[in-house]
């Protein structure tokens, strides 16, 4: 998001982390609540341009949303949209990615005071593994004749008591209403989401071999120095590297695998 949609969902993270302060409120139900929601304006493109038109006054917008949620929503879901149609979007399309984005914060909170939020990062990204090493799975879960109930059952066969209910109801969402999105762009997007969630980054980490313990502390205490943040590491085990150790942090890749090292040696032979 860009110019004024970024300061609206600014404001919404904000609004959504003061009103989940309080403990009674349930925030799983908010989660469904916000998912209803975004399926609501992903699939109404009048409403959502009615509801981001800056011609058309903050309050007249909110008491619109009052008008259609209430009674189908819950009181603090209504509230959290109310606030954000009274903000200024860059495009219609950025709230109902704001929305959604809420919808999966507010499941990272319930994990969260659950204790499993770091369980619940761990099990992104190994469930994004799992589809990537299962050509049938990925297709099966990316199958556009496929109903979303039907794929959302299929997630929740493979993940169900052995993931988080959080995970389980994240990576259902994702696969049900993509959004057009990839699997592998959305659950990308759910680990950064989690990762920022407890205020660290995500490194990728591929190696030949596990790391071990104290291999992992030391490797998690360099990049924290190189960052100035805690870094949440991602371990992939991957032969192809041949040796060595490969890191990508955001865009940002530090590859100093034996795989790499002969590829450039060839290419500069080639040259």
């Amino acid at each position: 998001m860009t110019g004024a949609s970024r300061g609206a969902l600014a404001a919404a993270r904000e609004r959504l982390d003061a009103l989940t302060d309080n403990t009674a409120v349930d925030a799983a139900g908010l989660a469904e609540d916000l998912a209803a929601v975004t399926a609501l304006l992903d699939r109404e493109i009048p409403l959502r341009r009615t509801l981001t038109d800056p011609a058309q006054p903050g309050e007249a917008k909110a008491g619109l949303v009052q008008r259609l949620l209430a009674g189908q929503v819950g009181g603090e879901t209504v509230e959290l949209v109310s606030g954000m149609v009274r903000s200024r979007w860059s495009v219609a399309r950025d709230l109902v990615d704001a929305v959604e984005e809420l919808a999966s914060l507010a499941d990272l909170i319930a994990a969260e005071r659950s204790g499993a939020l770091d369980d619940v990062e761990d099990e992104l990204f190994r469930t994004a593994r799992i589809i990537a090493g299962s050509t049938e799975l990925r297709a099966a879960l990316s199958d556009r004749a496929a109903s979303g109930e039907a794929k959302g059952e299929l997630v929740r066969r493979l993940l169900g008591g052995k993931a988080d209910p959080v995970t389980v109801r994240l990576v259902a969402r994702l696969v049900t209403h993509p959004r057009g999105r990839s699997l592998e762009a959305g659950l990308d997007a759910l680990s950064k989401l989690a990762a920022a969630r407890r205020g660290r980054m995500v490194a990728v980490v591929r190696t030949a071999v596990p790391l071990s313990d104290e291999q992992k502390q030391r490797l998690g205490g360099v990049l924290a120095k190189l960052y100035g943040r805690q870094v949440h590491l991602n371990l992939d085990v991957d032969p192809e590297v041949l040796g060595g150790i490969s890191v990508r942090v955001g865009d940002e890749v530090i590859d100093g695998t034996v795989a790499s090292r002969l590829s450039e040696a060839s290419r500069r032979l080639a040259g």
